[in-house]
C-alpha cells in the first residue's frame, strides 16, 4: 500500500499543475492558484511570451528562450499543452485559450513598461 501512495504521489508530482488540486504553495485547488505555479515555473512565461507573434519549432523556441537546456523546455511545453495553452501543429504554437491568456497579460507588460519609464530604464539588455 505504501508503495501505491509513493508512485501515486510521484506521477502528481510529474504532471503539471491543474484547478482543483493542490499545487506548489496552495493547498486550495483555487484555478488562480494552479494557474500562478503554471506561469511562475522556469520559462514558462517566456515560452507564451515567445510564441505571441506565431508558432516555432523546438530549436527556434530554445534560441528565443536564451538556450533554456532541452530538458527544461520540454517539461515546460508539455506542461502547458497539458493545461491547453500551446499546441503542436506545424510548430509549438499559443491556442485559442493560450492567446487569451496572453492578451491577459498586456496590462502588465504596460504596466511593466511603465515601471520601466519612471525607473529610467526603458530598455533593458534585449528585449
Amino acid at each position: 500500500m505504501a508503495a501505491r501512495k509513493s508512485s501515486t504521489r510521484r506521477a502528481r508530482a510529474d504532471e503539471g499543475p491543474r484547478p482543483g488540486r493542490p499545487v506548489r504553495g496552495s493547498q486550495s485547488g483555487r484555478p488562480i492558484m494552479a494557474l500562478l505555479d503554471l506561469l511562475g515555473r522556469r520559462w514558462a512565461l517566456r515560452v507564451i511570451w515567445e510564441l505571441r507573434e506565431g508558432a516555432c519549432s523546438f530549436r527556434a523556441l530554445q534560441e528565443r528562450c536564451d538556450g533554456v537546456s532541452p530538458s527544461v523546455l520540454n517539461k515546460r511545453l508539455a506542461e502547458l499543452r497539458e493545461a491547453g495553452v500551446l499546441a503542436l501543429r506545424e510548430g509549438y504554437g499559443l491556442t485559442r485559450d493560450g492567446a487569451r491568456l496572453l492578451a491577459a497579460l498586456a496590462p502588465l507588460d504596460a504596466w511593466a513598461k511603465g515601471w520601466a519609464r519612471r525607473s529610467g530604464r526603458e530598455r533593458g539588455p534585449r528585449p
